[in-house]
């Protein structure tokens, strides 16, 4: 019996209220196919770290230079995940592995680099940016003096834009990088109107992560300033965030995780993260990357050819953006719709989109999950299906056994 058996075993038996939730859980993501781009299945190994008894230490400070006794472990646990980041992100020059997430991790980038009240650029949230980019609600909104670029009427980012908004802005850093955008990014274009008001350039990579680690899609690695990224989307790890950064900067990026922006790292979770690096080192890692292009890049043509509208007209990553602006559904509905047949989607903002964020008139579908349970071309195509008749008002139900067959015929790892 495996150290997670008996721990559920031993929960169960303590808290069978708390038990039974886990399960159903375990039951929803068997029976459910998420088609969300910002999540994935960890896998065995990943989640046995997170739940290994590291939780139990206080490490504050960094390896060697820790503010508890008893941090022999941890310290090896950090430097491991630490080397492991640089060999997988090759060319980085320093990885600090703490942040509890991307946003934290862009927090505590962008307090290193432009201070309190410093001036920033990034992109706005409906043209496929993140809320840590500067957005209104978010602390980076707050805290710093932000100014957003949006997207062309083609959904693309329109770098003379960008250029004239960091003219008159006058920004600390310029943030390149999106959360439902399904381009490649030019970051060394990025990098030259960065450098050329002086300001530094910070790449969030939380999505394509893992894409770029595995070569398949063009990476800031050596051209942006700073990098961050989440650790659970396409990396395939635990939920966390990650820095990397030029070694002029990194001492100001370090102080600023801690004690700036937070107190004991997540020993747990950084276990975590040193594993699933080790298994993006791995051959077969970029094998499934440049799966989980390919099937992204199927889906939108799939939709396509259904005659549904895809924002820019295709993807060069794992997003495929829906616009259903031509249709008489919302983004919500269409939700709504999938979780009742058993996909899991989200409803998206569309770049000019009319609708509040709450209802909107775009749907964001990626396929890192579906691709981790074995999805090909074939399974791509029967989703595709799905996803078109919900959007065209048949009744869920309908496809209740289509999903459930496909979750059965590829169980999670």
């Amino acid at each position: 019996m495996s150290n997670i058996e008996n721990q559920q075993g031993r929960l169960q038996a303590q808290d069978p209220e708390l038990a039974g939730l886990l399960q159903r859980e375990d039951r929803r993501q068997s029976s459910t196919l998420t088609l969300i781009a910002s999540e994935n299945h960890c896998s065995a190994a990943v989640r046995e770290a997170c739940s290994s008894r590291l939780t139990d230490k206080y490490a504050e400070g960094y390896p060697g230079r820790r503010y508890y006794g008893g941090c022999e472990v941890a310290d090896a646990v950090e430097d491991l995940a630490r080397q492991r980041a640089l060999r997988l992100f090759a060319g980085a020059e320093e990885a600090n592995v703490q942040p509890h997430s991307g946003t934290t991790a862009n927090l505590s980038a962008l307090l290193a680099l432009a201070g309190p009240n410093g001036r920033i650029v990034g992109m706005m949230l409906k043209a496929g940016g993140h809320l840590s980019h500067g957005h209104d609600k978010s602390h980076t909104g707050i805290v710093f003096q932000a100014r957003q670029y949006g997207a062309g009427p083609d959904g693309r980012i329109d770098l003379d834009e960008v250029r004239k908004l960091v003219r008159e802005h006058q920004p600390k850093v310029l943030i390149a990088g999106g959360s439902s955008y399904c381009r490649n990014i030019d970051y060394a274009a990025f990098a030259a109107i960065a450098k050329e008001a002086g300001a530094l350039l910070l790449a969030d990579i939380a999505h394509p992560a893992g894409l770029m680690a595995a070569g398949v899609v063009p990476s800031p690695i050596g051209i942006a300033d700073v990098v961050t990224m989440t650790t659970h989307k396409t990396l395939r790890g635990p939920r966390g965030g990650m820095i990397l950064a030029r070694k002029d900067v990194a001492k100001a990026i370090h102080s600023s995780v801690f004690p700036g922006s937070q107190g004991g790292p997540l020993v747990h979770t950084i276990a975590a993260k040193a594993v699933a690096f080790g298994e993006a080192l791995l051959p077969g890692f970029r094998a499934y990357q440049q799966k989980v292009l390919d099937n992204a890049r199927h889906l939108a043509a799939c939709l396509m050819a259904h005659g549904l509208d895809i924002v820019t007209g295709g993807t060069d990553n794992h997003i495929v953006l829906v616009d259903l602006r031509k249709t008489d559904v919302t983004g919500a509905q269409v939700e709504e719709r999938a979780l009742a047949a058993g996909l899991s989607v989200n409803k998206n903002a569309i770049p000019g989109d009319p609708r509040p964020p709450m209802v909107t008139s775009g749907l964001r579908l990626g396929t890192p999950a579906v691709t981790t349970r074995g999805f090909g071309r074939e399974q791509i195509e029967t989703v595709a299906g799905v996803i078109v008749g919900l959007v065209r008002g048949a009744a869920p139900e309908k496809f209740r056994p289509v999903v459930s067959g496909l979750g059965e015929a590829f169980p999670l790892p």
